[in-house]
């Protein structure tokens, strides 16, 4: 059972837990479940709404875009974190004080932004407005965060502007994630836009590893836009199975297997 929240602050915390997991929320169940007036409820409700978190409706509430966003991203960021935090600290080995390096879109190269806050003397380009958000306090990173049109529902820029602007950069390093690896090498996205991004990102840097936790090795998506064996390497978890390694090594690609952290 869970326990009931003891202040304001911890009640509307819960409520936009519900809110995202529900859906939608009653204010006369609400004000049973927390044992509070509805008053207090429609209270709580309105400073959600205040922040942009909710929207209200005759009776209850309903999520907002942006709480719905949030909410999604920080589940995707969950999935296989310390997979994806190994992954990350092998690829921080690679960054060396002087580099220039591009941070693509993804929940692993985040994990690769927050080991990177402490570093010096590192140039980080991205079009990930998280990444850019991660590393903006960081006094030995320069940041630069590229322009695009923005992905509805998503910290991510991308579209011509994006890939022209890319044309400016040269970098030692590219690290990028991956919304599938085929068994034959391919590289997949779920987005044409993102595709063209990524290709451009291939074009502007020394080398190009691949950032992709073992649960998207053998999946496929909407696009294929590259080959894994034209890029450096795959970093990878150590719940790749051998069978999947082989598959992948047959095909002329590289596997680096991260050590748990």
């Amino acid at each position: 059972m869970k326990t009931k929240p003891t202040t304001a602050a911890a009640r509307i915390e819960a409520i936009k837990t519900l809110l995202c997991e529900n859906q939608s929320v009653s204010i006369t169940h609400l004000a049973e479940q927390y044992e509070v007036s509805e008053m207090t409820i429609r209270r709580d409700l309105q400073k959600l709404e205040e922040q942009g978190e909710a929207q209200r409706t005759h009776g209850g509430a309903l999520p907002s875009e942006r709480m719905l966003f949030e909410f999604d991203f920080s589940i995707k960021r969950s999935e296989n974190r310390e997979a994806k935090r190994a992954i990350a600290a092998a690829a921080s080995e690679l960054i060396k004080p002087g580099h220039r390096i591009i941070l693509d879109n993804g929940t692993t190269t985040l994990e690769l932004a927050m080991i990177l806050r402490d570093y010096r003397d590192i140039t980080v380009v991205t079009p990930s407005l998280a990444v850019a958000a991660a590393l903006q306090f960081s006094e030995g990173i320069e940041t630069i965060l590229l322009g695009g049109a923005l992905r509805r529902g998503r910290p991510e820029l991308t579209g011509i502007v994006t890939e022209t602007i890319l044309d400016m950069f040269s970098v030692d390093i590219a690290f990028q994630g991956s919304d599938g690896v085929g068994l034959d090498g391919s590289l997949y996205t779920e987005d044409p836009r993102v595709s063209q991004v990524d290709r451009r990102i291939r074009t502007r840097a020394a080398k190009t590893y691949v950032l992709a936790d073992s649960s998207k090795i053998g999946k496929t998506a909407l696009i294929a836009h590259g080959r894994l064996k034209d890029t450096e390497a795959l970093i990878t978890d150590s719940n790749l199975s051998k069978a999947n390694r082989r598959a992948l090594e047959k095909t002329g690609a590289k596997i680096i297997i991260a050590k748990e952290v």
